[in-house]
């Protein structure tokens, strides 16, 4: 069984970048450590449960009952603080994301950088996902650089947060411009190589889902994994498992919630 950090600001993370890697990694057996400043219990964006505008562009079903069962696990409502992690401790790191302004204090974090930092120096599985890709790409190196130097990678495409904002600023105003820079544009400014960074085809509707991976797109660079938006968490939860030891189901703790059923799953 592998021990996977999930670093979380109070609020604001994005329902399914954080929910469904959970549920995935808990029913291959491993245990998730979530971590908050102070070790306050996390809530994520409520618009991503109602729907940002008109009740569109939230989270779909599947995640939202991902994340009802989520708020229910001791390891969520009494996650440890940040400066209490121990990273020879864990064996795994994964970075959600969200974009609404609560982010930005585990976004812009020191403490968290510096565990970043720390991960990358050691050659453990780390997965990043939309925003959590803008954390890895401000965690810089003893050299100044950033850990994302020399390192291939993907995460929210300008133009995906270009249209969110867009579409939605008559309404929610710069809820989908964390801030005034593009995700993008900081993530590639990071990198060695402009060839390092993949954009993944253009969506901006279709998800990959439990079943079917064929709208989700994953960056794959030895140990790290990184992913574009929401539509990739299923795929990303499973390519951050394969990186992990195999835990036989006999000795799997037991996960009475069991998965999503039938109907959640299709909607």
């Amino acid at each position: 069984m592998a021990k996977v950090l999930f670093p979380l600001p109070d609020r604001d993370f994005d329902v399914t970048e954080v929910a469904v890697p959970w549920k995935l990694l808990r029913e291959a057996g491993h245990e998730v450590v979530f971590a908050t400043e102070a070790g306050a219990t996390p809530a994520c964006d409520p618009l991503l449960l109602t729907g940002v505008v008109f009740g569109k562009l939230g989270a779909r079903a599947d995640a939202i009952g991902c994340y009802r069962e989520l708020e229910q696990a001791p390891e969520f409502v009494k996650p440890i603080a940040w400066k209490d992690v121990s990273v020879d401790d864990l064996d795994a790191l994964f970075l959600a994301g969200g974009h609404a302004p609560g982010m930005r204090q585990y976004l812009g974090s020191r403490e968290v950088h510096e565990l970043i930092r720390m991960f990358f120096a050691t050659d453990k599985p780390i997965a990043a996902i939309c925003h959590g890709v803008l954390a890895a790409a401000r965690a810089q190196r003893d050299d100044g650089k950033s850990v994302l130097h020399g390192v291939r990678t993907t995460c929210l495409p300008k133009y995906m947060e270009r249209a969110a904002f867009f579409s939605t600023f008559w309404r929610r105003g710069r809820y989908y411009r964390t801030y005034p820079k593009y995700v993008e544009d900081e993530v590639r400014d990071a990198l060695a190589r402009a060839e390092d960074f993949e954009r993944g085809p253009r969506e901006l509707s279709k998800r990959g889902t439990r079943e079917d991976d064929s709208a989700a797109f994953v960056v794959e660079d030895g140990r790290y994994v990184s992913a574009r938006w929401p539509g990739d968490a299923w795929l990303i939860g499973k390519k951050l498992i394969e990186r992990l030891p195999a835990v036989p189901e006999m000795e799997r703790p037991e996960f009475t919630s069991g998965r999503v059923d039938d109907a959640t799953r299709s909607a």
